[in-house]
C-alpha cells in the first residue's frame, strides 16, 4: 500500500488497521491478517526489552527490530518509531530517518511537532506518521490528555500543522472522544486512534495487549482478542510435565 491509500480508504470511510509487531514471526501473522499498518513501536522498550521507559530505547536497537518486521511482512506498509532524541535536530533526523527506510520500513513516525525536523524528512522525500495527544517519550504521567480548552485547542493547531505536510497518518493517542472526532474531521490525513474514541480513522493498539501476552492490567483503551498468556504458562507447564513424566 502507499499512502495515497490510506488517504482514500478514508475518504471512502474504510476503518484503518494498525498494529504494532516487532520481530519476524508475529509480523508474518500480521501481514496474514491484512493489517493495513504495521508499527515498529518505541514500546518494545517495554515489552521485548524489559525496560521502564520507551525514551530508553536506542537507534540500533530499533533498526533490528524493524529489519525483523520487515523479513516476516515483506508485503506490509511498516512504520517506525523515531526513539528519543533522535529527531530534535534536523540533520539527525534526517539520517535516522533514512537508516528507517534502509532497515525496511515506508516511513517513520515522530511525536509531537518538531517541525524543522519534519520538514527536513518531508524535502527528504521520506513519508511520516504524526503522533499527538499523550506523548510517551516525555509524559510525566499517562493521564487522558486534551480535557482542558487549553489543551484540546494546542493539539487542535498542532495536527493542521502535521497535515499540511502531508503525513500518513497522524496518532492521536488518550485523548477525549470529542476531541478525536473534532481533529478527524478537521484534516486530510487519516487519523488512528488509541483511546481516542471511534470517530478517528484508524485504530491501533499494541500487539502485546491484543494477544493478551502478559498478566497486568490492560490500559483503558486497550482490548484483548485472545489470552496468550494462560495458554503460554499452560502450554510450558505440559512441558515441564512431559519432561518430568519423561514421555
Amino acid at each position: 500500500m502507499l499512502k495515497e491509500d490510506f488517504y482514500a480508504m478514508k475518504k471512502n470511510g474504510t476503518p484503518i488497521s494498525m498494529v504494532t509487531v516487532y520481530d519476524a514471526a508475529f509480523a508474518r501473522m500480521a501481514e496474514a491478517s491484512n493489517i493495513d499498518m504495521l508499527l515498529v513501536g518505541d514500546s518494545a522498550a517495554n515489552v521485548m526489552l524489559g525496560l521502564d521507559r520507551t525514551s530508553a530505547i536506542s537507534m540500533e536497537e530499533m533498526c533490528i527490530f524493524t529489519c525483523a518486521v520487515k523479513r516476516g511482512a515483506p508485503n506490509s506498509y511498516i512504520i517506525s518509531d523515531m526513539p528519543f532524541g533522535s529527531d530534535t535536530e534536523p540533520r539527525n533526523a534526517v539520517l535516522n530517518a533514512r537508516r528507517f527506510i534502509e532497515a525496511g520500513a515506508n516511513a517513520v513516525k515522530l511525536e509531537g511537532v518538531p517541525l524543522e525536523s519534519l520538514r527536513a524528512i518531508r524535502e527528504e522525500g521520506i513519508d511520516f506518521v504524526g503522533h499527538l495527544g499523550l506523548l510517551p517519550q516525555t509524559a510525566k504521567n499517562f493521564k487522558q490528555v486534551g480535557k482542558s480548552d487549553e489543551e484540546a485547542e494546542k493539539i487542535f493547531e498542532q495536527a493542521k500543522i502535521l497535515n499540511n505536510l502531508k503525513p500518513c497518518a497522524i496518532v492521536l493517542e488518550h485523548i477525549p472522544s470529542e476531541l478525536g472526532k473534532k481533529v478527524s474531521q478537521a484534516v486530510d490525513a487519516p487519523t488512528i486512534g488509541i483511546g481516542a474514541g471511534m470517530e478517528t480513522d484508524g485504530q491501533v493498539l499494541v500487539m502485546h495487549d491484543i494477544l493478551r501476552m502478559h498478566p497486568y492490567k490492560l490500559p483503558p483503551f486497550a482490548k484483548s482478542f485472545a489470552n496468550f498468556w494462560e495458554a503460554g504458562v499452560s502450554a510450558f507447564s505440559d512441558y515441564k510435565k512431559w519432561v518430568i513424566e519423561k514421555k
